[in-house]
């Protein structure tokens, strides 16, 4: 917390000394709301059972994950079991651990295409009927991707499209209905400056949407609108920027400065270190978790100042996508989209360390509000979870807390 005037009264000899203290304007990591991404792929859905089989979930992968090269860790064992998300009391436990940990908001990747939602039940059934869901904020980052087959894909064999990325005007109309009534209204929905956080990880399909960037314009104008008519003072648009896809079919635009001002964005920021290069695809199988984080830090130099919104920084805990490849897979050499380099040296130490020199970086620069992300409280298929897990423990989230401690509440954060 900052550090606020204080009036110390000293009596002497009969005097009376009054020592005033002024208000400490320097940030520091305590000021920083951290929010993690929240993946939900450890519920059953319709959709899983339709294109897997009856009751699968991506914990089946994470269960049956294989080493796929001399020393590869697999497979990832959680500490909490393989426990259904979608279950409030599940979820509870999670949103416990976050709190006490240091973590500010979940980060939903949230689905929603032509056809309906997807993977929903974490959210619809899990948070929002938990007991303590008061204690973290949550938003929304519309995970707007096309929505390949690659739980157990074999690169031997063509992908399958399942669910296109690029939607109908109406169904725009249906997100941003939805989404108002029943996340924004919600009293734990994350605010800036009392504006709901909404995110949208593939920008160049939002674009294909709508045709133009006018139009994409108009389509982001009604839903500013639209929260304002239900009683917010806007809303605040954010959008994941990144350069090198880590999904099928992923693009993305080509002048991001440009584009903030046409969209009238309000903020940017990262899902991973591996959409900027982190991954070293000259040493695989392996990829040394310092050497990607040095080549996001050398991206992130730029983007704390070179946008004219705000860039808030990405941290990222691991990268290790083999449990989605079918045990057939080849690995003798990188294959689209699931035989990438594994990150190695990616301890509780290393992550620490890493976060701390992103901290800095983030309170030494003028980004207003501050704010970090991470990957990911529980991208088990790739490796990436604050969850957690058998090897380290909670040592991610011990991290975590040692890293932004006496943290204000999530509450107190949020502006009026």
């Amino acid at each position: 917390m900052r550090t606020y005037a204080a009036v110390v009264c000293l009596i002497i000899s009969g005097c009376l000394c009054v020592n005033l203290f002024a208000a400490s304007s320097e940030p520091s990591a305590a000021d920083i709301t951290v929010a993690a991404y929240y993946y939900p792929c450890t519920h059953p859905h319709p959709r899983w059972d339709k294109s897997k089989y009856p009751g699968f979930t991506e914990w089946d992968l994470i269960r049956k994950a294989k080493p796929r090269f001399a020393g590869h860790k697999q497979p990832r064992v959680p500490v909490w079991g393989h426990q259904d998300e979608s279950d409030p009391n599940v979820m509870a436990q999670k949103i416990d651990a976050a709190a006490d940990y240091g973590v500010d908001a979940f980060i939903f990747d949230w689905y929603y295409y032509d056809d309906g939602p997807y993977l929903e039940g974490a959210l619809d059934k899990g948070f929002l009927k938990a007991r303590n869901n008061n204690r973290i904020r949550f938003a929304l980052m519309w995970a707007n991707h096309d929505w390949y087959d690659i739980q157990g894909y074999n690169p031997a064999e063509p992908i399958k499209l399942l669910y296109p990325g690029k939607i109908k005007s109406q169904t725009w109309e249906t997100i941003t209905d939805l989404v108002i009534s029943r996340y924004f209204k919600h009293p734990s929905y994350w605010k800036i400056d009392g504006k709901p956080y909404f995110s949208i990880y593939e920008m160049q399909l939002f674009l294909n949407s709508f045709g133009t960037v006018q139009a994409a314009r108009e389509a982001l104008d009604q839903f500013r609108k639209k929260a304002e008519q239900a009683g917010f003072p806007g809303l605040h648009i954010n959008a994941i920027l990144w350069g090198q896809p880590n999904l099928p079919g992923g693009t993305t635009p080509a002048d991001w400065s440009k584009l903030c001002t046409e969209l009238k964005l309000d903020s940017l920021t990262g899902y991973t270190w591996v959409h900027h290069g982190a991954l070293n695809y000259g040493t695989f199988p392996v990829s040394d978790y310092v050497w990607g984080r040095d080549r996001y830090l050398g991206f992130l130099d730029g983007a704390l100042k070179n946008y004219p919104v705000p860039y808030f920084p990405n941290t990222t805990i691991n990268w290790d996508n083999s449990p989605r490849a079918h045990p057939d897979a080849d690995w003798s050499r990188p294959a689209a989209h699931v035989v990438n380099p594994v990150m190695q040296g990616n301890t509780p130490a290393a992550f620490k360390e890493a976060t701390q020199m992103i901290i800095n970086r983030l309170l030494a620069s003028s980004v207003e509000p501050k704010v970090m992300t991470i990957n990911a409280w529980n991208e088990w298929p790739e490796g990436s979870c604050l969850e957690p897990e058998q090897e380290y423990g909670y040592g991610y989230l011990e991290a975590v807390r040692e890293l932004f401690t006496e943290k204000a509440s999530p509450a107190s954060k949020e502006k009026p």
